[in-house]
């Protein structure tokens, strides 16, 4: 019972932090911390699946709903470290031409190589964001590529797992955006409470600092905490989660931040 209490009472304590942290500080996809690295050289070690549809209360029609739809696959686990690809598509839906209308949507691809050192897992990264607009014109070009490294660690304490990624960059190449560098921090608690059935609380953002030489802006910041329950069946699993979420530049073609209330579910793999 103690043990129990102690766990319960971590989990909280992560959660305050967590939200803490969101505020200053989107999701991020890409490859999930392990645990510890492998004996030996294996091909197409691990896949990442997530397919999300969240609803957003915010008085803004062009913000609805916000769904993803990719995965990160370790095409290649070398021992000391391993190869990963990531591929993520969001479409953010409101209803200002129709009931539901797909207003924008992003592309997120990366690939990365990375090497243990210790428990942590250090890796080199090249990270890809192109953003779109949905049935509008669209003369404007918006993406960014970011060449930069990430720490990664998984560890357990008392019953309860923490998963912690955080990287940083500097852009190598843009179009229309005035950001510099990149941050970013993923940060998810999980506990179960039985076979079946777990609770968990995730936090996560990203900073972004601005050429000077280019915009009078400060540097921009986006943030997103949840927690919800997750069900685990025989093939898949499912989150059912609210939250909160700061958008810096929530529109492509507008340079102003958003925020909403937030509810939804995400299918995973186990």
């Amino acid at each position: 019972m103690r043990r129990a209490l102690r766990g319960t009472r971590l989990v909280l304590v992560i959660v305050v932090w967590l939200a803490w942290s969101a505020r200053a500080g989107a999701q991020q996809p890409g490859p999930q911390p392990l645990e510890a690295p492998s004996n030996s050289p294996e091909f197409l070690t691990r896949y990442d699946f997530q397919l999300s549809g969240v609803s957003l209360a915010i008085d803004d029609k062009r913000f609805l709903w916000d769904t993803h739809f990719g995965g990160a696959l370790d095409v290649i686990d070398y021992g000391i470290g391993r190869a990963s690809i990531v591929a993520d598509y969001e479409a953010v839906l409101g209803n200002e031409l129709r009931a539901f209308d797909p207003n924008q949507s992003q592309y997120t691809l990366e690939t990365s190589c990375s090497a243990w050192a210790g428990a942590t897992e250090i890796a080199g990264v090249l990270h890809h964001v192109s953003r779109h607009l949905g049935d509008r014109p669209n003369t404007v070009a918006v993406a960014w590529n970011v060449l930069g490294a990430r720490a990664l660690r998984r560890f357990s304490l008392e019953g309860t797992t923490v998963a912690v990624r955080a990287g940083a960059g500097r852009l190598i190449a843009h179009a229309f955006v005035d950001y510099s560098w990149a941050g970013d921090l993923d940060v998810v608690v999980r506990r179960g409470l039985s076979e079946r059935v777990g609770v968990y609380a995730r936090g996560s953002g990203e900073v972004f600092g601005i050429d000077a030489a280019s915009s009078k802006r400060n540097t921009q910041k986006s943030g997103r905490i949840e927690g919800g329950v997750r069900i685990t069946g025989r093939g898949a699993a499912m989150e059912l989660f609210a939250g909160y979420e700061r958008r810096a530049d929530a529109y492509p073609l507008d340079r102003l931040p958003l925020h909403w209330a937030l509810a939804g579910f995400r299918l995973v793999n186990k």
